[in-house]
């Protein structure tokens, strides 16, 4: 037989392309449009469907950048349709690109009901079916015009569309064609049956039977459509394609859990307010397609999307609650929203879950027992272990296929954090979050799957993301035909749960991977948009401080606990913990919102802080200064989590002039050299008698790198920017301020001025840094090259630290040339280490070299990622002024690394009252054991709860205390502040209670009032 494959294929392809699917309307009648758009910003719908309307004509253009126009929009079925199904086609303008990204609608009726979203790919809205002719059609749909960031087609080009302050007002969309028109459905099932073998077909080897028996149907069926009549020949050409789609799939075929989904970022190229939008129309598309498809079941992330819908649109929340309470629509991932899990502290990664599940417990009564997070950019190693304290056990993500280097040898297997915690984790192997249920992606899954031999299951999400509208009726279409087809895996729709329970029942001991799931690409997101990674962080801290001594405060005065305020604001701190607004890879609009909202959070905060401060103080005429110190250990006499007298706070070193130039700071405990230039020569430990600093190197030393990646420039640092670069050395001024050294330097259009000081008693050198910062597409790092060999060193994490190679021997090595640290790094020989402090930066790397000659020795250099510039999507980040805040620590254990952490990020506070000292409410006596919470019961019965976590990465026996607060007995429990069960209450001893923990394991303890 002679080989007409590419001939057929091509027939195929222009057949589907220019007559069946035109013919799935082939009948059509205009509707009549009308307009009005907002002078600023979105109004209630009430506003929008009163609002007073115009004519406006197919080919218009409307709608500014980030504006909202109302379109009314009516018509009359006509008579001669009766009996027929009909829709409406509305076409706002759409450009081919991803649905999503551009301009979207929500379809109302005229009383303000919604109907159901429409996009690019979803842009119809049914009438009826049948219908009796003569229907009056009259809606009303809010449109969106959000600008295309990237409509000229040059990817990561800057642009001013990133806030509607510099997008101008020229209309971004031109109106398409609103048409009533008939349906048919053969015609459309056709196309779909056409796609489906069409697509299996290209995917299977060409020497395997089943590939040319499809292509032989396929070319039957294209023959019995006679392309002037396709709506006549439709059912001719399905009975030819019937035989090859009812050949069953092979027993051994993989199987693909297909749940609907609709990824919407909660922030990204949009603003948060539009994310608000997005949501509920995604909500609406989603509740109506349940109604159509019986099979269909979607699932949605992110417990604050869920209450965006709550309050904004309540007639939306009620159908997804029926819809959830059906068991179709599944609250999944139990979080506030789908963080980034590097950055976040210990207690914010906790409460995210907190808040997330509490929400879906509240509202649906449901337990999701998955992490659901397929976008985030890296897992920290702390993570299992605060998915299991929440009461879960499971782990979904994809983004680990993006990884440039090394492919992730594992699709189902378990994942072992620090502390031992293992956490049942699946990467779909689709590669996809948004599945479109093609047959390459079906194809890929099954041959991309690794687990082969050993497991058969995965799992597709399905459906256009980030306003896209979430799953189309083609998407669940082609899955019904894959439900068992010969050649294919097959596709059943199933909730997570589902699929975890029988891929956990059919593969009980897959693969451990143990440590941090590193994402080989977007590491600069550890530093981009410093000042939304600054308001995390002092958000993180304040929040810590509030609880703290409002509970002190409740326990011991008539304080009232601010229950409603912290609640709002932990969950306002969550929120901008998504994993593109810490992350730094949102638009100018987003990270401007974030650094005002940062702001009113710090203020409330520090009212909570010092009205409980107060309350605790007494009365602020008279007495004596009280030191108020949040930290979990012990500083300068002032107890963890009390107050006492100090009059020596804060008291440094006066800097002493160097022979050479420079100065020398020394407190007997710790000498610090500064030359000429303003950098540290030599950081000498004296009672180790050891000198911190390589020989012939200098810290505290600022370099310049070029920062052009190949894309994604929020996002990424590609590995050549190393290769070139400058050290910032000339200094503008050199000069005693105060009991500090100050150094200012000038380069580009950029300025620095730092503060190096050390206190009297304290084996530390602080540097403070400010940075008026004018670059563009330049990385600004600060070094610190140490004698130190060490071969690992460690970064804290949640709960604890990971501990990271600084050898490159193999390629995941390498690959890890920018990770994240919360408050330290560490690096060490034994008997003697170095730790590098931080208030607010994350981003960092680690290197080694060794040295020849007569100083032969390994220098190890630690380096902290201060400043990015790149321009898109945002060309404006970070320019203005930062201020950082490091520590170099010579001498340090892991112990003194972790006290640093906490005194660099939990600031000292002075209050004047008639107290003489304020007790500690809790009290540990094991300084490896640290306390991350004090609080209140967020059930408002009067209990405290405190949580604590092993530190150093050992074992450790401590007692805990309470003093002050009247508890007859300690209940072990899960972060819910739910008793765990199954677990004996903690021994009692000396007035507290006993605990004995493993290495990093993490604790919260539930103290009843008596």
């Amino acid at each position: 037989m002679h080989d007409d494959r590419n001939l057929v294929e091509a027939r195929l392809e222009r057949v589907l392309r220019e007559r069946v699917r035109p013919a799935v309307h082939p009948v059509t009648t205009p509707l009549t449009v009308e307009i009005w758009s907002t002078p600023d910003e979105p109004v209630p719908v009430a506003e929008g469907l009163a609002a007073p309307v115009r004519p406006i004509a197919p080919g218009t253009p409307w709608g500014t950048p980030w504006g909202t126009s109302w379109f009314k929009v009516t018509g009359t079925v006509p008579a001669d349709w009766a009996g027929r199904t009909v829709e409406a086609v509305l076409d706002l303008g759409f450009t081919p690109r991803t649905p999503g990204f551009q301009c979207e609608g929500l379809v109302h009726l005229p009383d303000g009901t919604p109907v159901k979203g429409i996009h690019p790919r979803n842009s119809y809205v049914r009438v009826g079916s049948p219908v009796a002719g003569g229907e009056q059609v009259h809606w009303r749909i809010e449109a969106a015009s959000n600008p295309d960031l990237d409509a000229s087609g040059v990817p990561f080009r800057p642009t001013q569309m990133g806030d509607k302050d510099t997008a101008g007002d020229a209309p971004q969309y031109v109106l398409g064609e609103m048409r009533l028109a008939v349906f048919d459905e053969t015609v459309w099932n056709l196309v779909m049956d056409l796609e489906v073998l069409g697509e299996l077909m290209a995917e299977l080897p060409l020497e395997g039977a089943r590939r040319w028996e499809i292509l032989r149907a396929v070319s039957r069926a294209l023959d019995a459509v006679d392309l002037q009549d396709v709506n006549g020949t439709a059912q001719a050409a399905r009975d030819a394609l019937a035989g090859v789609l009812a050949a069953p799939a092979s027993p051994s075929a993989h199987r693909i859990s297909a749940v609907g989904h609709a990824h919407i970022d909660s922030a990204w190229l949009w603003p948060l307010r539009e994310t608000v939008r997005k949501v509920a129309r995604t909500a609406s598309n989603m509740t109506a397609l349940l109604e159509d498809e019986p099979d269909f079941v979607f699932a949605m992330s992110q417990a604050q999307q869920f209450a965006w819908i709550k309050e904004h649109r309540p007639e939306v929340y009620a159908r997804v609650k029926k819809a959830v309470a059906d068991g179709r629509f599944v609250p999944t991932g139990g979080m506030w929203v789908e963080s980034d899990t590097n950055m976040p502290g210990s207690e914010a990664m906790a409460r995210q879950f907190v808040h997330g599940k509490r929400f879906f417990l509240e509202e649906f009564g449901i337990e999701n027992d998955e992490a659901w997070l397929p976008d985030t950019f890296g897992f920290a190693a702390g993570l299992p272990q605060i998915i299991r304290a929440a009461g879960s056990t499971r782990l979904l993500t994809q983004k680990i296929s993006w990884s440039r280097t090394n492919k992730f040898p594992h699709h189902t297997f378990q994942w072992e954090g620090i502390d031992g915690t293992r956490i049942f984790t699946h990467f779909p192997p689709v590669d996809s979050y948004n599945c479109e249920m093609t047959g390459r992606q079906i194809a890929h899954a099954a041959r991309n799957f690794k687990e082969k031999g050993a497991a058969t299951r995965s799992l597709a999400p399905t459906g256009y993301g980030d306003g896209g509208g979430g799953t189309t009726r083609e998407m669940v279409a082609k899955a019904a035909r894959m439900r068992s087809l010969e050649g294919a895996a097959t596709v059943a729709w199933e909730a997570p749960a589902d699929f975890f329970a029988k891929a956990e029942a059919e593969y009980p001991d897959p693969p451990v991977w143990v440590g941090e799931l590193y994402l080989e690409l977007h590491r600069a997101t550890l530093t981009s948009q410093a000042q939304t990674k600054r308001g995390n962080r002092r958000g993180e801290s304040l929040l810590t401080e509030a609880e703290l001594w409002a509970a002190t405060a409740a326990a011991r005065t008539a304080f009232p606990y601010p229950y409603e305020e912290l609640d709002r604001i932990w969950k306002t701190v969550l929120l901008h913990q998504f994993h593109d607004i810490l992350p730094g890879s949102s638009i100018a609009w987003v990270h401007r919102e974030a650094r005002e909202t940062y702001a009113r959070v710090a203020e409330e905060l520090e009212g909570i802080i010092a009205g409980a401060q107060r309350a605790l103080a007494g009365d602020a005429s008279g007495g004596s200064e009280l030191v108020f110190n949040s930290a979990p250990h012990t500083r300068g006499g002032v107890p963890a989590g009390g107050a006492a007298l100090r009059s020596a706070q804060g008291e440094t070193v006066l800097p002493v002039p160097r022979d050479d130039g420079g100065y020398v700071l020394d407190n007997g405990l710790l000498r610090i050299e500064i030359d000429a230039r303003g950098l540290v020569v030599s950081a000498y430990d004296h009672l180790a008698h050891r000198e911190a600093i390589a020989p012939g190197r200098a810290a505290n030393l600022l370099q310049l790198h070029p920062d052009f990646p190949n894309q994604w420039d929020a996002w990424d640092v590609d590995a050549f920017y190393r290769n070139t670069g400058n050290d910032v050395t000339e200094v503008a001024a050199l000069e005693i301020d105060g009991t500090s050294v100050r150094v200012e330097r000038v380069f580009g259009d950029s300025r620095v001025v730092q503060l190096l000081s050390v206190p009297l008693d304290a084996k530390r050198l602080d540097i403070d840094t400010e940075v008026d910062w004018h670059e563009t597409e330049r990385f600004l790092k600060l070094a610190f090259p140490l004698d130190v060999k060490a071969d690992r060193y460690a970064s804290e994490t949640q709960f604890g630290h990971v501990h990271r190679p600084t050898h490159q021997n193999t390629s995941w090595e390498w690959a890890k040339f920018e990770a994240c640290n919360h408050r330290f790094v560490h690096v060490d020989e034994p008997g003697w280490g170095v730790a590098v402090v931080n208030d607010a930066t994350y981003g960092h790397d680690v290197t080694r070299s060794v040295r020849t000659g007569a100083d032969a020795g390994v220098t190890t250099t630690v380096r902290a990622s201060l400043l990015r510039a790149p321009r898109y999507p945002d060309p404006e980040t970070d320019q203005g002024v930062h201020r950082f805040h490091h520590a170099l620590v010579p001498g340090a254990t892991i112990g003194d690394a972790v006290r640093e952490g906490y005194r660099a990020n939990l600031s000292e506070r002075r209050v004047t009252g008639t107290a003489t000292e304020v007790p500690p409410l809790v009290t540990v006596d094991d300084d490896a054991v640290v306390v991350s919470a004090v609080k209140a019961a967020d059930d408002r019965s009067g209990d405290l709860v405190v949580r604590l976590y092993e530190a150093h990465g050992g074992r450790a026996r401590a007692t805990v205390r309470v003093d002050g607060f009247a508890a007859d007995r300690a209940v072990l429990t899960d972060l819910l502040e739910r008793p765990l069960p199954d677990t004996e209450p903690p021994a009692r001893a000396d007035g507290g209670v006993v605990l004995t923990l493993r290495p990093f394991q993490l604790v919260t303890l539930r103290l009843p009032r008596a």
